[in-house]
């Protein structure tokens, strides 16, 4: 791999920059839905969905941002994947939105089923998309069938492929592990101390998954590991990454539920970095075609419109941060239940 700092590559990073932010924030919103059904009480479950009632919505803010910045920098790249992941992505539409749904009208009733038929929306819903995420990755990073003209020309169910499945449920389980630390690190009482058993379980999956998939990459998707052999000094992020994950049961056995938390956001950001790093300079690799591939330069906007738009992001991003931030300070302690709870 050839490495220039040109306009194409600092927008690949701020790209990825803004999908490792969704995936942190919107990510343990997820995974508190996968773990929702889990919660036995009518109040459990209030107090999870409540941990996440006033950020939720913000969190998707970074989807949001990720995508118009790609459709920007990228247009044919935003072109080909949304034609080619049609069905998956209007599916992962679905579930965003019945999981916003189902947050908003589970406590109109109090009517067990009116409730039992939300929680199990929520949680169905969070797991789907979840699962989409990771199912999308997946194909990024194995190839999927482009013409000449950068079209997909495969199916919904070329998409299924085993690999992307792999993919997909590692996802979920980072997710999850990822939620039920948020989720200990909002509540009190009996709840934490349930999840407080649930962590260690939660990590164990994630670690059995991913461990599978790496393997899988390593013996059939070679050349994700192929810039990491040209840049040796690169393997420090799977270091790092593998400290990070290694760190969240012990802050947990201390106590030190924030910690852990950070220690799970580093760990998130370390793989999908990873990610970014195995894919460059390609964006959407062609399979079995290779010469398809769009990559950040063939299938990037004029250096005019990158270098206006890196004008317009260097104002931009620093107030989606601060935004974020304080809304993060402002419901910052321990969930609450109050009238005004969902």
């Amino acid at each position: 791999m050839s490495f220039s700092f040109d306009l194409p590559t600092i927008w690949f990073m701020l790209v990825g920059i803004l999908f490792i932010g969704y995936a942190i924030l919107d990510g343990f919103d997820l995974g508190i839905g996968a773990l929702h059904l889990f919660t036995k009480t009518d109040q459990e479950r209030r107090l999870m969905i409540n941990a996440i009632g006033p950020v939720w919505d913000g969190n998707e803010v970074w989807l949001v941002t990720g995508g118009g910045a790609l459709f920007a920098a990228f247009p044919e790249v935003y072109a080909t994947s949304f034609s080619g992941f049609y069905i998956a992505f209007m599916l992962f539409l679905l579930g965003l939105i019945f999981r916003a749904v189902a947050i908003e009208f589970r406590s109109k009733q109090e009517a067990k089923s009116w409730r039992k038929f939300w929680d199990v929306s929520f949680s169905a819903s969070s797991i789907l998309s979840a699962l989409l995420l990771g199912v999308a990755l997946g194909n990024i990073a194995r190839g999927i069938p482009l013409d000449h003209n950068y079209e997909y020309v495969g199916s919904f169910w070329t998409l299924l492929n085993p690999y992307a499945i792999i993919v997909g449920i590692t996802t979920v389980a980072l997710f999850t592990q990822h939620g039920a630390i948020y989720a200990l690190m909002k509540t009190e009482g009996e709840l934490h101390d349930k999840l407080r058993g649930w962590v260690n379980p939660a990590i164990i999956v994630f670690v059995i998954c991913y461990v599978m998939t790496t393997l899988f990459t390593l013996l059939y998707i070679p050349r994700m590991a192929e810039n990491l052999k040209a840049f040796p000094v690169l393997f420090i992020l799977p270091l790092l990454n593998a400290l990070a994950i290694a760190n969240i049961p012990r802050e947990i056995h201390h106590g030190r539920d924030f910690r852990a938390f950070l220690s799970s956001c580093a760990s998130m950001a370390a793989l999908l970095a990873l990610f970014g790093i195995g894919m460059y300079p390609n964006l959407i690799l062609s399979r079995p075609e290779i010469a398809n591939s769009l990559t950040i330069y063939n299938g990037s906007s004029s250096e005019k419109t990158l270098g206006i738009m890196l004008v317009i992001a260097l104002i931009g991003m620093p107030l989606v941060i601060a935004y974020t931030s304080s809304i993060y300070w402002i419901f910052r302690g321990k969930v609450k239940l109050d009238e005004s709870s969902y």
